[in-house]
């Protein structure tokens, strides 16, 4: 049976909980548009602001937590906030609408609550007292009370079942508990109000506040310099800091103020030292990565699909959102700034087996790859990132899509012919996408029709297919290029590769390989039924309802997988484009060997069986 208080009433309305507020917006239109006296309702806009300043705060807190390279230097757990701890915390709010549905039936059982004036000192300083002398003992003896068998194991425990402190998981608790948050809070509120020293900025004042130092005692990386504790000794019962919080379970149960737990002998003395560590080791490098992702963003639109954007956002699978277009302009200055200032960043990590797992990103946009003058800055970009990675004893480091364009740096070659002595391995992880694009295939295909045939991926799947005695109907202008490919095509293979100059020419095979972005009326060429692999980015339209689109060659990582919170891109959760699988791959390996330039055709089958052999598994392409 379930405790009463457990479970929050409006749990199964997901997002139309937020309809809950509809009544105080309703009220506060009505007062604005038909009734004389509006001043007679302005507390239900009050509430409605008040609950969004609160939802700013939490995200702000939420954003730094997530911008990893401000913060990996001083986080007190090293592991990430998986997939699972982001979907127990989605609700996190709820709390926020607990409130302000008491603060409703407040203002209307209290109509004087509306006359309160906007300033006054005496109220803050009252609201202060009270705060210390009967908010903080009575939540620290609350707390203790959770920490006993029955409350925890039936209230408590989803508080503590989030493993990585977030300021999200401040509101990620019980109703019972938020109903004893809102008495510590409530007290100095109604008690200054009461005094006639009520007004309305000290109750924004001490509820923001409030909020502020709970996603600081909730956050994941140090804020406090151990420093202004040296200084100030007796300044660390007064404030407390995110180590003080949740660092051992039977021990530091204050709200705001580590005192109460010195009087009450439940001060652990650990939590102070592990602060000082974590705040003194601040400014050096934290561990070594052993594989790092070099990747970029693709457009304005997915540079929102950030975590510390909006963390829930960033762990689905992006897609276009009509709530982000009011972003747009904001994130196109932020687009200017980084081309201006910005360097290349750590944007995200996971664990697998032991070792440590990385991506930075080229703070470059898709578009900038292909503007000729924008090139030699992004190879910069590139090269820097090697060179650190080298520097620090990353063993592989892996290129996204376009930052091992074949016309920007040759795959790769560019920085590895430049710097022989790198000890870091330079992966451009296209012969697992290649391995990826060929098994979807089905052993009864005997014709397919190639685009971007002369690329670098092009060649390695014509190559590869005329071996097996497919016939590849390769799209290109250039018959230079097109004899290329076939000089290196065995002799009885040679008659398997067909140049072809027109989309007309593939108007009977239902096999498409797109390696150049086509329009809605080339793919017009294609015949119902015909299946479109793909291996360009962007991906193609998919407009041909009597065909179906496979997504970009990709794979899905091993289970074993720890602190994955972030899809990559239009990936599903726990899936990654295959160059990325490739340098992870080269990592498990431990191969020596640079991957960059051409493909080597003989090596496919072979970094297909390291790939499946690790636990790496392929994803189902086809979307109808």
């Amino acid at each position: 049976m379930v405790a009463p208080l457990s479970a929050w009433p409006w749990e199964h309305l997901g997002i139309f909980k937020y309809i809950l507020y509809g009544p105080l917006a309703a009220k506060a239109w009505y007062s604005w548009m038909y009734e004389d006296n509006i001043l007679k309702d302005l507390w239900c806009i009050h509430i409605l602001l008040i609950c969004t300043l609160r939802g700013l705060i939490h995200q702000l807190w939420s954003s730094y937590n997530n911008m990893f390279f401000l913060t990996r230097n001083r986080w007190i757990k090293q592991q990430g906030v998986d997939f699972k701890q982001i979907d127990d915390e989605w609700d996190w709010d709820n709390f926020i609408i607990l409130q302000a549905m008491l603060a409703s039936m407040a203002s209307l059982i209290f109509p004087s609550l509306n006359t309160l004036p906007l300033w006054n000192l005496k109220g803050f300083i009252a609201s202060l007292l009270l705060h210390v002398t009967i908010s903080e003992p009575l939540y620290y003896w609350a707390h203790r009370f959770f920490h006993k068998p029955y409350l925890f194991n039936h209230y408590h425990s989803l508080h503590h079942s989030s493993p990585v402190p977030h300021p999200f998981t401040a509101g990620h608790a019980t109703p019972l508990e938020h109903l004893v948050l809102c008495t510590v809070i409530g007290i100095p509120i109604t008690g200054s109000i009461l005094m006639g020293y009520g007004s309305t900025a000290m109750i924004y004042g001490h509820v923001l506040v409030f909020d502020f130092f709970r996603c600081l005692g909730h956050s994941n990386a140090e804020v406090v310099p151990h420093e202004v504790f040296n200084k100030l000794p007796l300044l660390r019962y007064f404030i407390y800091t995110p180590t003080l919080h949740h660092t051992e379970m039977e021990t530091n149960f204050c709200l705001f103020m580590p005192l109460f737990d010195a009087l009450g002998s439940t001060l652990n003395t650990k939590s102070l030292e592990l602060h000082k560590k974590i705040t003194s080791n601040s400014g050096k490098n934290g561990r070594v990565p052993d594989f790092v992702f070099l990747a970029h963003v693709v457009d304005i639109m997915s540079a929102m699909h950030t975590p510390f954007a909006l963390r829930s956002f960033a762990s689905t699978p992006f897609c276009m959102r009509m709530f982000l277009l009011p972003f747009w302009p904001l994130t196109f200055i932020i687009m200017l700034v980084m081309w201006g200032w910005s360097k290349t960043f750590l944007f995200s990590f996971y664990n697998l087996r032991g070792r440590l797992h990385q991506t930075w990103v080229v703070p470059r946009f898709g578009f900038q790859y292909f503007l000729p003058f924008a090139t030699k800055g992004i190879n910069k970009h590139i090269e820097e990132a090697i060179l650190r990675a080298d520097r620090l004893g990353v063993k592989v480091i892996s290129l996204a899509a376009l930052n091992k364009n074949e016309a920007l740096n040759g795959g790769g070659t560019l920085f590895v012919n430049k710097h022989p002595e790198l000890k870091v391995r330079v992966v451009h992880g296209n012969t697992l996408t290649a391995a990826v694009i060929l098994n979807e295939f089905s052993k009864d295909v005997k014709e397919v029709f190639l685009t971007g045939a002369t690329s670098k991926l092009g060649r390695a799947t014509a190559l590869y297919l005329c071996r097996k005695r497919v016939r590849v109907l390769m799209l290109t202008s250039s018959t230079e290029r097109f004899q290329k490919i076939l000089k290196e095509t065995p002799v009885d293979c040679q008659n398997y590769l067909v140049q072809v100059t027109k989309y007309q020419a593939a108007q009977n095979c239902k096999t498409w390989i797109v390696g150049k972005w086509i329009t809605p009326w080339e793919q017009s060429w294609a015949p119902s039924g015909t299946h479109f692999h793909q291996f360009v980015v962007p991906p193609i339209l998919p407009i041909r309802r009597d065909c179906t689109y496979g997504d970009l060659a990709a794979m899905r990582l091993p289970p074993d997988v720890e602190g994955l919170g972030s899809c990559e891109y239009t990936m599903e959760r726990g899936v990654v484009h295959a160059c990325h699988a490739g340098g992870v791959v080269h990592q498990l390996e431990g191969w020596s060997h640079h991957e960059v330039g051409a493909i080597d055709v003989d090596r496919i089958d072979l970094v297909w069986e390291a790939a499946l052999k690790h636990g790496l598994k392929p994803v189902s392409s086809v979307n109808n």
